[in-house]
């Protein structure tokens, strides 16, 4: 069984179809906290560990905030939950094995104060043999196509969701493709949801970026745009990207 050990608790993925990842530990970094996030919900959870994370750092600010991580797909859920029950935070943590749409019909008045997902997004790209590997990985189309078909999460769900249940003063964090930002950002402010904060993801500082992390809020807001090298010349991670995740990584 492969576990990843991190500072304050470790990670198993062995049922996930997606494992743990840069993208995830990225945006688990990224992603803001303060003292009044007391309900988050992680979606697309699987096996955990943005979850984790964000509950890592919710621990400091208040002892009653909880973190939901939601997975259609079963093995994330049990890998979740496992991962969850064996944390620091076992109390403030629930994974649930469903789907947006069937969590959303399950607790229609739930509301968050931080909304978070890493989601699908090779919308062009070839399948992976794995079914469930699609699952997890895939959307289908463009993000105007109908939400949520045959269990394939899809960015417009995900911004109705969180258009319907983020608190008034709430965000919602994605971690995207590069070359879906405007496609996105568009879709966004047509549900009144504002980008506030940009950061695009760079491998080496010569090549574009590969992925952006956004931060979404109600109401007019000039976004913050910043830049993030992961690796420098000879290979290493960056002091920025060490730094980002100097909360996490051992």
């Amino acid at each position: 069984m492969g576990v990843f050990h991190f500072k304050k608790f470790d990670i198993c993925d062995d049922r996930s179809a997606m494992k743990v990842g840069t993208d995830g530990v990225l945006l688990g970094s990224a992603t803001e906290v303060s003292m009044n996030t007391r309900s988050a919900l992680d979606i697309g959870t699987g096996c955990g560990l943005i979850a984790l994370m964000l509950a890592q750092r919710l621990a400091l600010a208040n002892e009653t905030f909880c973190v939901t991580g939601i997975d259609i797909e079963d093995g994330a859920a049990a890998d979740a939950a496992e991962n969850f029950r064996m944390s620091p935070w076992s109390g403030n943590l629930e994974s649930k094995n469903m789907s947006l749409v069937t969590f959303a019909n399950a607790f229609p008045d739930a509301m968050f104060d931080l909304i978070v997902s890493n989601p699908p997004y090779y919308d062009n790209s070839l399948e992976a043999p794995n079914v469930k590997r699609n699952v997890a990985r895939h959307t289908r189309g463009s993000l105007m196509n109908i939400p949520y078909s045959d269990g394939v999460l899809s960015y417009k769900e995900i911004f109705e969701y969180a258009k319907a249940h983020l608190a008034e003063d709430g965000s919602l964090w994605l971690i995207l493709p590069a070359d879906q930002e405007k496609e996105l950002l568009r879709y966004a402010r047509m549900l009144r949801l504002k980008e506030y904060k940009i950061l695009r993801i760079k491998s080496v500082v010569r090549k574009p970026p590969f992925r952006i992390i956004v931060a979404f809020r109600r109401g007019k807001t000039m976004p913050i745009e910043e830049e993030l090298v992961l690796l420098d010349g000879k290979g290493r991670r960056t002091l920025e990207h060490a730094s980002l995740t100097k909360d996490y990584y051992l």
